[in-house]
């Protein structure tokens, strides 16, 4: 029997306790369907729950925008990945492991994302902090061109890897996640007065769209009602940090 998700709009507030706690096979086999369907997996991640991680999947709905959320049971050491039926998954599950030490067993590339310090021994394993091994191709006139991370743009520091043969790319291997300025540890307990600050200054490119997302969350959780002058401010100054952007890469 499938389990009707609560939907909420883009921008809009759910309860912990509303979200419907499922099976993992039925938690698996709900966002692999709706995936299907032509919604997005925009985010999932782990929280802890009990003595375990408890999995959250939101999923955006292509037609309407709006938001389903489902929650796992507590998981143990490992699970079944997802991604291996749903492609979306691979990113959310590397860091998943990475940050809560949970495996998802059958993934096809348990890369790190953000090359973190060893866990205790106690802890899965992880990979020593900086190291890993990257995808290679391997021939006659193979050659790899590597930019980054330090870029002379507005662009926050990223290695990418180039796999080329001539001049076709076929292989671009992306490494983020260079900077750690403690802002999500700075974040807890908020809202706080330097909190828009935060959200201004976390990524050089995206000051307006941050402190915008930001500024909805907490209208939303407060139920504030906003002026229609402040929504067409924020649509005028985001299109020109789009435009902005968009100048700069050419």
């Amino acid at each position: 029997m499938n389990t009707p998700l609560p939907s909420i709009p883009n921008g809009g507030r759910l309860g912990i306790a509303e979200i419907p706690v499922l099976g993992l096979d039925a938690f698996r086999e709900t966002v692999a369907r709706q995936v299907e369907g032509g919604s997005a997996l925009s985010a999932l991640f782990g929280a802890p729950a009990g003595g375990g991680i408890r999995l959250y999947a939101i999923l955006a709905a292509a037609d309407t925008g709006r938001l389903s959320v489902a929650a796992s049971e507590e998981l143990g050491g490992e699970y079944p990945a997802l991604t291996p039926d749903c492609e979306q998954a691979h990113l959310f599950e590397r860091e998943i492991a990475e940050r809560w030490g949970v495996a998802p067993k059958g993934h096809p590339w348990l890369k790190p994302v953000r090359f973190p310090p060893p866990r205790p021994a106690s802890a899965a394993a992880r990979p020593v902090c900086g190291v890993t091994d990257y995808f290679a191709i391997e021939g006659e006139e193979i050659h790899e061109v590597a930019v980054g991370p330090v870029h002379a743009g507005i662009i926050e520091p990223g290695h990418f890897r180039f796999q080329c043969h001539g001049e076709t790319v076929y292989h671009l291997e992306i490494s983020l996640g260079y900077q750690h300025r403690g802002v999500e540890r700075a974040m807890a307990g908020g809202p706080v007065n330097r909190a828009i600050h935060y959200m201004e200054t976390l990524a050089g490119d995206t000051t307006v769209g941050h402190a915008s997302a930001y500024s909805r969350l907490l209208e939303s959780l407060a139920g504030c009602r906003v002026p229609a002058r402040a929504h067409v401010i924020r649509g005028v100054v985001e299109e020109l940090e789009r435009l902005a952007n968009h100048i700069g890469d050419l």
